[in-house]
């Protein structure tokens, strides 16, 4: 019985890999060809950056004084503490900044596509579109994904420079330190393979959030208790594959840009 659900899962995981890999595919290709959808981009990209920006704001501001208060701490044992604007920089844009926005983003957009394609599909708009002559791949889930690694990308950008300023504010004002020193520390030290590494990684969460929100969100059944399983399935597979990545993207960053 055991090794019966074991086998079943197995082909379940392999199949579902199958079909999500299928489904990026033809979401990617759509562009390439005609029609393509702009003003839905448009709109979409519109609810996923401007919609997304203050809380991205926030956070990344927060998360940079959050570094600056621990790596201070830390440093001061170590007579170190001017190198703190290194450190804060060198987290953000390495690593906090991308994983940070895309998680984020991931529980904000992921679930609303796969909430909103998922309603759409258990109240048959989806078969509407189809027998009105419209693709539903081209028309709903192409200007998603490629609406949100555009967006996802500046947003990163938004997040590594206000944690930065975030750093700064509580270096000056809570542990009395030279700005001055903090902003040259923070610039001074950053590599090529490190900008580089924070700006591949948005592009990679982004297709993540859309592509697997969209995907759930296109296979729901079950009415609206289906829903609601599949906003979650969306939101969990993002956050967990985002890590995941992130994590084969460092190792290969670091492999070739190491100091």
């Amino acid at each position: 019985m055991a090794l019966d659900r074991i086998d079943r899962t197995a082909k379940q995981f392999v199949l579902t890999v199958q079909d999500y890999t299928l489904f990026s595919l033809r979401a990617v290709l759509n562009l390439f060809s005609a029609p393509v959808y702009w003003s839905d981009f448009i709109l979409q990209a519109d609810i996923i950056g401007v919609g997304s920006t203050m809380i991205v704001l926030f956070a990344g501001f927060f998360t940079g004084g959050v570094l600056a208060v621990q790596s201070a701490a830390t440093l001061a044992a170590f007579g170190a503490t001017a190198v703190t604007g290194r450190f804060v920089s060198l987290s953000m844009i390495r690593e906090l900044g991308a994983v940070l926005t895309g998680i984020m983003v991931s529980g904000r957009n992921a679930s609303s596509m796969a909430s909103e394609l998922g309603s759409m599909v258990v109240t048959e708009q989806i078969d509407a579109m189809r027998a009105l002559g419209v693709d539903p791949m081209r028309k709903l889930v192409t200007p998603r994904v490629y609406a949100t690694i555009v967006m996802l990308f500046f947003l990163t950008i938004v997040a590594d420079f206000c944690g930065i300023l975030g750093g700064a504010a509580v270096t000056v004002f809570m542990n009395h330190q030279n700005g001055g020193q903090y902003f040259s520390q923070a610039y001074q030290f950053l590599a090529f393979g490190d900008v580089l590494q924070g700006l591949v990684k948005p592009l990679c969460f982004g297709f993540i959030i859309a592509s697997i929100g969209c995907f759930y969100g296109m296979r729901t059944t079950g009415g609206t208790q289906g829903v609601g399983q599949s906003t979650i399935k969306a939101v969990v597979f993002a956050s967990v594959l985002i890590i995941f990545v992130d994590l084969l993207i460092s190792t290969l960053m670091v492999s070739i840009f190491s100091r």
